[in-house]
């Protein structure tokens, strides 16, 4: 009997040692925000991903574009001017880039983090957050910030090229985005994308990347096709960022797992 007593104190005694330590974890442990927020501070994580989130966003809240910031004017013909002489001055124009101006050769790049409007800019922004950080965790914080400025940038390029006579501003990271999208597929064709499809009633369907993007490229073709009477929505410089994705991730990752995953992300693109 004493034996038997004694093993039940000892059970006790492992047992409230084991209460103590979890609830001593579970006080430390810290929630997964703060998790997050500690692995960006510490350079962990999509790093590049919420920066270039960040600063899209900055700039346009603080340009002429949003609005809000009362130095450019509060009159409707005042802001527009000035929102006009915004998009002008930092946007890319097809017949000034391709004159060999100084200043409009860096236009490819700041147009980047010019937004025309609020949706613009939230669908943007919403893609990269969607595919931006599994790409950027693949490739690396350097090489996805060189990706994601080089092939933007010469997305841009090419629809200036195509259309040398425009006087149209052309402003927006679709390009960029669209590489984005480009390197996901490659490498990641099985991950699945919850998608929002218009023509169902927005009724939220999962399918995989290599459905989906490949659907995307279709109706950025299609509209591009329609597109032939001028300059407008620049859907030439989508396909163009989506295929420079493509194929650096086909080159710089020729025999890349397949890897899985999910995703979510609205059918859809937004117009530079």
């Amino acid at each position: 009997m004493n034996q038997h007593k004694d093993r039940n104190k000892d059970r006790n005694k492992d047992r409230s040692k084991d209460q103590h330590k979890n609830r001593h974890r579970n006080r430390s442990d810290p929630s997964p925000a703060a998790k997050a927020l500690k692995e960006l501070l510490l350079g962990h994580g999509p790093v590049v991903t919420y920066a270039l989130v960040a600063l899209c966003c900055a700039v346009f809240v603080l340009s002429p574009a949003s609005g809000l910031n009362p130095v450019y004017g509060t009159g409707s013909d005042e802001l527009l001017a000035a929102q006009r002489g915004y998009f002008q001055r930092w946007g890319v124009i097809p017949a000034e880039l391709l004159t060999g101006d100084p200043r409009a050769a860096l236009t490819p790049l700041t147009a980047l983090f010019v937004h025309g409007s609020w949706l613009h800019l939230l669908g943007n922004v919403l893609f990269l957050c969607v595919f931006g950080v599994m790409v950027e965790e693949r490739m690396g914080h350097l090489q996805f910030a060189l990706f994601y400025l080089g092939c933007g940038a010469l997305a841009l390029c090419a629809y200036a090229m195509a259309n040398p006579d425009s006087q149209q501003t052309l402003v927006g990271a679709s390009g960029a985005i669209s590489a984005v999208l480009g390197a996901f597929l490659r490498l990641f064709p099985k991950a699945r994308v919850t998608s929002l499809f218009p023509f169902l009633f927005f009724v939220p369907l999962r399918f995989p990347a290599w459905i989906v993007l490949p659907f995307w490229v279709a109706l950025q073709w299609l509209a591009a096709q329609r597109d032939s009477g001028g300059p407008g929505v620049a859907y030439l410089a989508h396909l163009v960022g989506f295929s420079l994705g493509f194929v650096y991730a086909w080159v710089r990752y020729p025999r890349t797992a397949r890897l899985g995953g999910t995703a979510t992300a609205t059918e859809g693109d937004s117009q530079p």
